[in-house]
């Protein structure tokens, strides 16, 4: 395995001080910030870093208004970012910043790689009982007033044209198809085992182009729900759920972002 996942995401957004206050209710701790730009951490460190709109050192946008900027993703040496260096270098928008190399995909967005710097984390899972089998017996579930997520696991972009944005990652980043929309939809994964996606790439009938979503890892379903309760109780707008995709079987709770797309 090359890519490890999502390490880094910078979002371009109109008003900095509602996003302050949206990603601490929604559990990430702020790490930094100025007037310029406000830098977040989960709970493994993976980074969600949001700066103003017109801030000149980002990348351009796929799309009006507040949205994703850039895609960071973790790789597991500097080997691989060396290979990768050569990949991206006659491609278009490509960067190198001695530790971390990029370019801009087929959809306009900029992507990154770097050694990933995220670090291991041990936390508690709640087991779940069925009709034929209970594991926890005589045990209470947790209860989570609100939620820390453990990462950003996946992001979702609308593209125009889904196979080419296929190919980019699957045969110059080694990503593996887990799942198809045909014509339609791509679901990727960094690796031939793991989650069921860290990108999903989805073209609608009029081909446009933005972002759709980012999505946060979290315990289990009981913090899905305390998380969600939470966000709801400071009045973000839920945009969809508590729910579960028939497709990735994941549970879910959709909100509107402030920095732009849902979450």
């Amino acid at each position: 395995m090359d890519v490890s996942g999502i390490d880094e995401i910078t979002y371009g957004a109109d008003d900095l001080p509602v996003c302050r206050t949206f990603f601490l209710d929604w559990g990430l701790q702020l790490v930094e910030e100025d007037a310029s730009r406000l830098v977040f951490e989960s709970l493994n460190g993976c980074r969600v870093i949001v700066r103003r709109s017109d801030d000149a050192a980002l990348p351009p946008a796929i799309e009006p208004g507040p949205t994703l900027r850039e895609v960071v993703w973790g790789v597991t040496s500097a080997d691989v970012v060396e290979r990768f260096r050569q990949v991206v270098r006659d491609l278009p928008g490509a960067v190198d910043e001695g530790g971390r190399v990029g370019c801009t995909d087929p959809n306009g967005l900029a992507i990154r790689f770097q050694v990933s710097r995220k670090r291991d984390v041990e936390v508690e899972c709640a087991q779940m009982n069925t009709w034929s089998d209970k594991p926890r017996m005589n045990r209470r579930s947790p209860a989570y007033e609100r939620a820390a997520p453990i990462e950003v696991g996946h992001v979702v972009f609308f593209v125009k044209d889904v196979a080419a944005c296929e190919r980019f990652y699957c045969e110059r980043f080694g990503f593996v198809p887990s799942d198809r929309y045909p014509g339609r939809g791509a679901f990727l994964r960094c690796a031939t085992e793991g989650g069921h996606h860290d990108i999903f790439l989805l073209q609608t009938p009029d081909a446009k182009v933005g972002l759709n979503h980012v999505a946060f890892t979290v315990r289990d379903i009981h913090e899905v729900f305390g998380g969600g309760l939470h966000i709801a109780r400071q009045g973000h707008e839920t945009q969809l759920g508590p729910g579960r995709h028939p497709i990735s079987s994941a549970y879910f709770w959709y909100f509107r972002n402030p920095a732009g797309g849902l979450i």
